[in-house]
Order: C-alpha cells, then sequence, then structure tokens
C-alpha cells in the first residue's frame, strides 16, 4: 500500500498551517516555500482540504490560511479522506468488492485486520501529534 502524494502533501500543508502562529495565517506562497511543493500543486490541495473543511481563509482575500479546527481534532485520517476515498489494502477487504473466498479463506481475515488497524493508526495521530514531534524535531536541530 502507498499514499498518495496529496495525502502526504496535505499533511505536510496543514502541519505547516497549525504550526503558524499568526492570527491573519499562512500564506499558500509561504507554505509552497517552506514544505518545497510547487506553488501550483499546492493550490490543488488546499483546495481539496478546503472542501474537506480542514482549512478556510483567515479573513479576506488577502489574508492566509487557518485552521477550520483545533489541531488536536483533526487526524491524518481527516486529511487522507480529503484525496482518497478510504483506506483500502486489498481488494478483497474493499465494500465494493464481492470476494467468492471470503468465507473459505483465512488470510482475508488477516488483511481485514491489518486494514483495520492502519484505519485505527491513521485516526489516532492528530495534528497536534505531528506538531509534538516537529517540536521535537526542531529542538534537536537547534
Amino acid at each position: 500500500m502507498k499514499f498518495s502524494t496529496k495525502t502526504r502533501y496535505g499533511v505536510r500543508a496543514i502541519l505547516e498551517i497549525a504550526l503558524s502562529d499568526s492570527e491573519t495565517g499562512i500564506y499558500q506562497k509561504d507554505i509552497s516555500a517552506h514544505q518545497n511543493i510547487s506553488y501550483k500543486y499546492l493550490d490543488h490541495i488546499i483546495n481539496s482540504l478546503k472542501v474537506a473543511n480542514l482549512v478556510t481563509k483567515a479573513g479576506g482575500r488577502r489574508s492566509g490560511y487557518v485552521l477550520t479546527r483545533e489541531p488536536d481534532e483533526i487526524t491524518v485520517y481527516d486529511i487522507h479522506n480529503a484525496f482518497e476515498p478510504g483506506i483500502c489494502v486489498v481488494d478483497c477487504v474493499s465494500h465494493n468488492f464481492t470476494c467468492k473466498r471470503e468465507g473459505i479463506c483465512a488470510s482475508h481475515g488477516f488483511w481485514g485486520e491489518l486494514n483495520n488497524q492502519i484505519i485505527t493508526y491513521l485516526k489516532s495521530t492528530t495534528i497536534a501529534d505531528l506538531m509534538n514531534d516537529q517540536a521535537k524535531l526542531d529542538d534537536i536541530v537547534n
């Protein structure tokens, strides 16, 4: 299983917004520069995050982006869902797939449990957790 670039960059963009202490938010050009994400590609990411109601403009047209909720209320799973329709490690555990071997295949339960563990982990990891991890890394570097 591999997470999309949009999901990975979405996490980085949300983290950058969360770490900004400005009441007027952080500008997209600054997120782009700090995270080394092309401005044009970041535009698509920010739009998906806005549609998912994870970020919004702080004020008027000339303001930056802010989170719509507190960092401890936004999970990595929320961000992932802004770009992808759920998690599925193999087709046979997808809700949209009928597996002919479901009742007779021991590996089906294994894949289903792995899928659930990944979802649980993503739901249990918040932006606040990542902010704490970033602060520890910043302390080491500085």
